[in-house]
């Protein structure tokens, strides 16, 4: 298996593109399942999670060409199943997504319980109470969930115990197609949501109130392609991928600026970096940050949007780590992320884990050494400490960074970093 090898010491300096926003584009890749007209996105992300997404879409009978690199088109006129094969389920909690759009579409949906990033318990309980809300039989036994509606689903009002991100688009979509107008209070306020509904209402969809608590969806009887409309749709910018290259500039002392940005979903991002004594500029679609030699200490607590992000969480502890003074990190959407803390400390970081919470003391330098990824940002989070390590850090398990960053060595180097990816040489027999 793959492995990522990163020597520390050299501050970065230079530019980098954003790509589109891996979690906006998969639930937009989902909801192609609402119509039989021809959906065209652009600029859609090469990395894994995508790749699974597509292979899932193809699985159900969707055809999928690509046109030019990044540009499809993707027609979902004949289904050939409403059951989302386990094998690709399991791999991806995004996955999920699909229930909504096969529910609306054919009246069944069959998925089996979603996995993914071990990052903690991840309930579907607010999707099946949203599709049961909106008329759908429910029946979850031996592993998988089943729904089935008579008819077409019913608009209802719909409160989220929890403004959940998925679980808010996967009942948006649910609802795009049916009878009458469903409510959803309390709903998750992420640009990604936004995007999604844009991207319905672009097919004919009509709803609003995106990015705010209560969102309205008033049901349409069908969707057209955006082909029909003449003109292709691409999701937003990734805010994470972006959060991570500014960290990587921030914590060699160096700088970076990260173009193709919507400065104002790297609002929290923006606001602890300075925290931490970076100078950030932020101009209309680049921000750039620049490190000082060793940065601040800061208090950091995750929370759904517009709140500090938790996929930023690992990054920021990794600059924390080597920050002047004492921190806390207090995580408030997962129970189980910070097994990237195991693994820092093996490094060198000085982090004790109380409750929610990390106490990180900051200390001069992180030291090479052999560690795993156990999750995506884990991965991001090792190599960025990687950068500012005496030494040779070894990062195993890349494959969960693959899952969400695009050429995430090729674009550090290019920034100036002694980093590499190194196969394991072939078993001669």
């Amino acid at each position: 298996m793959d492995c990522i090898r990163v020597r520390g010491g050299r501050r970065l300096g230079g530019t980098v593109r954003a790509v589109a926003a891996k979690n906006a584009a998969l639930p937009i890749l989902a909801a192609t399942l609402l119509t039989g007209a021809t959906c065209r996105l652009r600029e859609l992300p090469p990395i894994q999670d995508v790749a699974t997404m597509m292979r899932l879409l193809g699985e159900l009978g969707v055809r999928l060409t690509e046109r030019e690199a990044g540009e499809w088109e993707i027609e979902a006129r004949d289904l050939a199943t409403y059951e989302a094969p386990y094998e690709l389920v399991r791999q991806m909690r995004a996955s999920f997504l699909v229930m909504g759009p096969l529910l609306a579409r054919t009246g069944r949906a069959v998925a089996g319980l979603p996995g993914g990033c071990a990052i903690g318990v991840r309930p579907i309980d607010l999707h099946l109470k949203g599709f049961a809300a909106l008329g759908a039989e429910i029946d979850l036994a031996h592993g998988r969930v089943s729904a089935r509606v008579p008819g077409r689903l019913r608009g209802a009002h719909v409160y989220l115990d929890y403004p959940s991100v998925t679980a808010t688009e996967n009942i948006m979509m649910a609802a795009v197609l049916a009878e009458g107008t469903t409510t959803i209070e309390n709903a998750a306020e992420e640009p990604e949501v936004v995007d999604l509904a844009n991207f319905l209402n672009h097919l004919g969809g009509r709803v609003a109130g995106a990015g705010t608590r209560v969102v309205r969806v008033e049901g349409v009887r069908e969707l057209a392609g955006p082909s029909q409309a003449g003109a292709a749709y691409t999701p937003i910018p990734d805010r994470i991928e972006a959060g991570t290259f500014l960290v990587a500039g921030v914590i060699t002392g160096g700088w970076v600026a990260v173009e193709n940005v919507v400065p104002d979903h790297l609002a929290a991002i923006v606001a602890k970096l300075r925290e931490a004594g970076a100078a950030v500029e932020v101009e209309d679609a680049r921000v750039v940050a620049e490190g000082p030699a060793r940065p601040r200490a800061t208090n950091v607590k995750t929370l759904p949007y517009p709140g500090f992000p938790t996929d930023m969480q690992a990054p920021f502890l990794a600059l924390l780590s080597v920050a002047q003074g004492t921190s806390v990190v207090t995580e408030t959407v997962f129970e189980n992320r910070f097994r990237h803390v195991e693994e820092l400390k093996r490094m060198g970081a000085r982090i004790d884990i109380e409750g929610a919470g990390a106490v990180v003391q900051g200390v001069e330098r992180l030291t090479g050494a052999p560690v795993a990824a156990s999750d995506l940002r884990a991965g991001a989070a090792l190599v960025l400490a990687g950068l500012v390590a005496e030494g040779e850090t070894e990062v195993l398990e890349v494959h969960h960074i693959d899952r969400g960053y695009h050429q995430l060595v090729e674009r550090l180097a290019a920034l100036g970093a002694d980093i590499r990816r190194v196969s394991p040489a072939p078993v001669l027999t």
